[in-house]
């Protein structure tokens, strides 16, 4: 079992009334949503920091393969042409399953 640490910190006695007020409407110790404050926090934090190193690493590779020379690179024409062809395609099989 760990020990509890003691936090302090300075805030603006407006916040500090209103921070209080709120809690104890929420039936809740202050503490309490202090802590959950600080888990969300330290929890968004790590999310953060985890998509900011997949998002690196995406942008990484893929300027790996704009500068492979084997790359193969389409036009916008020729993808939009795909894109109708896949279209039309979909749309005569929903037809012949009479859909």
């Amino acid at each position: 079992m760990s020990k509890d640490a003691v936090f302090t910190m300075k805030i603006e006695p407006e916040l500090r009334e209103a921070f209080m007020a709120e809690a104890a409407a929420a039936h809740r110790p202050a503490s309490q949503i202090v802590r959950d404050f600080m888990r969300d926090f330290v929890e968004r934090q790590k999310k953060d920091r985890e998509y900011d190193a997949w998002f690196r690493a995406e942008v990484e590779a893929g300027l790996k393969e704009a500068d492979d020379p084997n790359t193969v690179w389409y036009t916008q024409a020729e993808v939009e042409a795909d894109m109708d062809r896949q279209r039309q395609d979909f749309m005569a099989r929903l037809k012949a399953r009479g859909e």
